[in-house]
């Protein structure tokens, strides 16, 4: 689970609520009560990952790549909270600081896809990265808020290009939401219809003439993206996942036993938080 992702749903759909210390707790009690939820309803091997630091690596590969920065208070104080609060749960947590949620999610989907224990792996966000991590219906993309679940058939229904494609697709289109803008003139459509063709980046003929693809403009795609191909490939390595982190020795340690006895505490803090009648103005509207 995108613990991040979560964490952010969470305190811009719910009231505020404060703890006797008037720490805000809201979001994190949402979380907890999210994960025990799935627990409850059947799932026996779970993990959380979280940015415990909002920058990672792809800071310094790219200036403009998102960092903490905007972020409320109330919310970013709720991050390591959200990390020792499931930890006394029982639940198994990734706190990322080099890399990020999203790089945890996909080595540990891989990791436990390899097992042949495993029937099945749900990576739950909706993330378009984590697309690219989508293998057949053994690793499948959820998106809770909605409820679609994304196979790899889903995924090029949405997107248009398989999961292997992701990367280089986000690199031409851009993803706002982590700070990188793509190419210009290259959109979903144009991207989608040369991908699909030729997979990766590299793989795309300097001339257009030669792409016999339905893509407006393709003459000026061609002299876009050989002018500014570094740029794309730099971006592709910004949305190219990190599968190469180890999490895990084996797929049991991601079962759930129960919770600790630390988590007494928490529920008890949680149970006497003062939740607000409505929720503030400036918190109605959730990012992207």
């Amino acid at each position: 689970m995108d613990g991040t992702y979560e964490l952010f749903r969470h305190y811009y759909a719910l009231p505020s609520a404060r703890d006797r210390d008037g720490r805000e707790v809201a979001a994190v009690r949402g979380v907890l009560a999210s994960v025990l939820g799935m627990i409850n309803g059947g799932a026996t091997h779970i993990a959380v990952a979280t940015d415990h630091i909002i920058e990672s690596f792809r800071n310094g590969l790219w200036p403009d790549y998102k960092t903490g920065e905007g972020i409320e208070p109330d919310l970013l104080s709720q991050f390591p909270l959200l990390e020792e609060v499931l930890s006394a749960a029982g639940v198994v947590v990734w706190p990322m600081v080099e890399f990020e949620a999203d790089d945890a999610l996909a080595a540990g989907a891989l990791a436990a896809a390899s097992d042949a224990r495993v029937d099945r792996v749900i990576i739950c966000t909706p993330d378009k990265d984590l697309a690219q991590c989508v293998r057949g219906t053994r690793i499948v993309q959820l998106n809770r808020r909605t409820r679609v679940t994304y196979d790899e058939a889903g995924v090029i229904k949405k997107f248009g290009v398989t999961p292997e494609s992701i990367p280089d697709y986000l690199a031409l289109v851009g993803d706002s939401s982590d700070g990188y803008p793509g190419l210009p003139g290259w959109g979903a459509k144009s991207s989608a219809a040369v991908l699909a063709k030729f997979v990766h980046l590299e793989s795309i003929p300097t001339d257009w003439r030669e792409w016999r693809v339905n893509a407006a403009n393709a003459g000026a795609l061609a002299l876009t993206l050989s002018q500014q191909r570094d740029r794309a490939m730099l971006f592709r390595t910004l949305a190219t996942l990190r599968t190469d982190i180890p999490l895990f020795d084996d797929v049991d340690q991601l079962r759930w036993n129960g919770p600790t006895p630390a988590f007494a505490a928490f529920g008890a803090r949680f149970d006497a938080a003062v939740t607000e009648t409505k929720r503030p103005q400036s918190r109605r509207v959730a990012p992207d």
